[in-house]
């Protein structure tokens, strides 16, 4: 079966809301065994949006569309779909009562036009899950000779469309296709290499997996959170595809060793934060060049975590000359990378002490240390390292990068020395 997303919505084409709602509906889609060839966006336009619904049906077998389902005069989804159904708009008096009641547990009167998004094509039936005033439709279609087709709408509120795409249309879906395996993925993320050479890496596994067809590998490359490897399994019953998604992970990581940091939604700084509760270690930061980004990834994830102690961040030279004896505007480099960390070691009791400074201006950058180099350090008692690095971009870029790269930095420590 075939599955056509359109979202519906001129601010999509303005880029005054960006479309998650098609890419969620395309990735659950693909776990769900449905195929998804064509996702559109098109403007609040009726001629534009009809023909967007007959193209889409004249190529797929289900069409779901997203948005324009709301009480003002510019929601239109649900007109033109009566129209390309050849059908009357009816109320549907339980809907009305629904939205009406709605209103009343707010202690609100309800205007009269939300009773438009009571209107029903006749023959369509409303999708049960209605966390919000819009309801969603399921619209069966035949049209002459062919066999039967179905249109799906849903409101573009990303919380209600989820609730009835998974509670109605997935199920819905999967039983006109009578698709009944199991789909699902596992993400493996990575940091330190290219996604060209990740693929080199990973050619061979690749070729046999393609002779084979199942499980499948693809990379999706995202910025300073690295380059995830997704696995995708199919197979009769969940049981077997967890045991295929664990036995392809052992292989991914016989090949990629250390270059993998997390899996599925655990990021760098949760798997940091899980190796130094392991190890009982707490950890201190010094950051300059980072602005504190560090600590607040740190921060951000330490909800139940004691390891984590706190962080200063150095944002010019008043702090500087604090934590480190000279000159407050001193060069940095790897000897001053090394005093912050042992500093971040010293005044917050840590255990470890990291640290990240650099060249963040390009007006003292040199040609032995141009914009962009930044020192990594780490401090622990019988134990200094640092290195060096060389990072492209912007200042914004920069600091992204030296935060997930000292980061790795001490992931790799902690592993090597658990």
């Amino acid at each position: 079966m075939k599955c056509e997303i359109i979202a519906v919505g001129t601010e999509l084409l303005l880029g005054q809301i960006v479309d998650t709602n098609s890419s969620w509906m395309g990735e659950h889609l693909a776990l769900a065994g449905i195929d998804s060839h064509y996702q559109t966006k098109v403007g609040d336009n009726w001629d534009r949006i009809e023909d967007a619904v007959n193209l889409a049906l004249d190529r797929s077998d289900a069409v779901i569309m997203c948005g324009g389902l709301g009480p003002t005069q510019d929601d239109i989804t649900r007109e033109v779909i009566a129209k390309v159904m050849g059908a009357e708009l009816v109320l549907d008096e339980v809907i009305a009562a629904r939205i009406e009641e709605m209103f009343r547990t707010r202690g609100r009167e309800m205007p009269a036009n939300n009773l438009r998004q009571a209107m029903v094509p006749a023959g369509a039936t409303a999708i049960s899950q209605q966390p919000g005033t819009a309801p969603g439709l399921v619209v069966p279609f035949t049209r002459e000779g062919e066999t039967e087709k179905v249109l799906y709408a849903v409101p573009g509120v990303p919380y209600e469309m989820k609730e009835m795409f998974l509670g109605t249309i997935i199920p819905d879906l999967q039983q006109r296709s009578g698709e009944t395996a199991v789909i699902d993925s596992r993400v493996l993320r990575t940091w330190g290499q290219s996604e060209s050479g990740l693929a080199e890496m990973l050619a061979p596994r690749m070729e046999e997996l393609d002779d084979v067809g199942n499980p499948t590998l693809a990379f999706l490359a995202s910025g300073v959170e690295g380059i995830k490897v997704r696995v995708t399994a199919k197979a009769s019953d969940r049981e077997l595809v967890e045991a295929m998604l664990d036995e392809e992970e052992l292989q991914l990581r016989k090949i990629l060793g250390e270059l993998v940091f997390a899996v599925d939604e655990s990021t760098m700084e949760s798997t940091v934060l899980d190796l130094l509760e392991a190890s009982g270690l707490t950890l201190g930061i010094v950051e300059t060049i980072t602005g504190g980004y560090i600590a607040n990834r740190l921060s951000a994830a330490a909800v139940s975590s004691h390891a984590f102690v706190g962080g200063v961040v150095a944002l010019g030279p008043g702090i500087l000359s604090y934590l480190v004896q000279g000159e407050p505007d001193s060069y940095p480099g790897p000897q001053k990378a090394l005093q912050l960390a042992k500093k971040a070691r010293d005044v917050l009791v840590a255990d470890v002490g990291i640290a990240v400074t650099g060249v963040e201006d390009p007006n003292t950058s040199s040609q032995m240390f141009p914009f962009g180099t930044a020192w990594l350090a780490i401090s622990k008692e019988g134990f200094e390292h640092v290195e060096e690095v060389r990072l492209p971009g912007d200042i914004e870029r920069i600091r992204q990068n030296s935060c997930i790269s000292m980061l790795n930095l001490l992931r790799r420590y902690l592993l090597e020395h658990s």
